[in-house]
């Protein structure tokens, strides 16, 4: 069995995923990174966006989770993210998105904007 990586993702409210994984890709605020066993220790912000978790072979895709925000630590025990909101892709709604987005651009607010356009892409990809 190949190496595998202990993940957590978590939200204020709850513990929402937790198990182990062989490599997570996290929209970090640099850039998007993989996360697999063995990996340096390090910290990074997230922009949201989606994570990618791949579960047992680091080229299969499992499941996306769409985070708004937060932190990535990586260190000796795994990796664990702690996200303002985390929704998976599944569940995102494309046609409330894009109404959502409408308003938030004829609001000019730019957080929301930003957030709504990363959810908007992270169903298209």
């Amino acid at each position: 069995m190949a190496d595998l990586l202990t993940f957590e993702l978590v939200s204020p409210e709850r513990l929402l995923s937790s198990g182990q994984v062989a490599m997570v890709v996290v929209p970090g605020a640099e850039g998007d990174f993989a996360v697999l066993p063995g990996h340096a220790p390090m910290m990074s912000t997230i922009r949201p966006g989606a994570i990618a978790i791949y579960a047992t072979d680091s080229n299969v895709l499992t499941s996306r989770i769409f985070v708004d925000g937060g932190f990535a630590e990586v260190n000796d025990k795994g990796l664990t993210i702690l996200a303002e909101r985390a929704i998976p892709v599944s569940d995102i709604d494309p046609a409330k998105t894009a109404t959502d987005l409408a308003a938030a651009r004829a609001a000019n607010d730019e957080a929301a904007i930003a957030r709504l356009e990363a959810m908007q892409a992270a169903t298209v990809n």
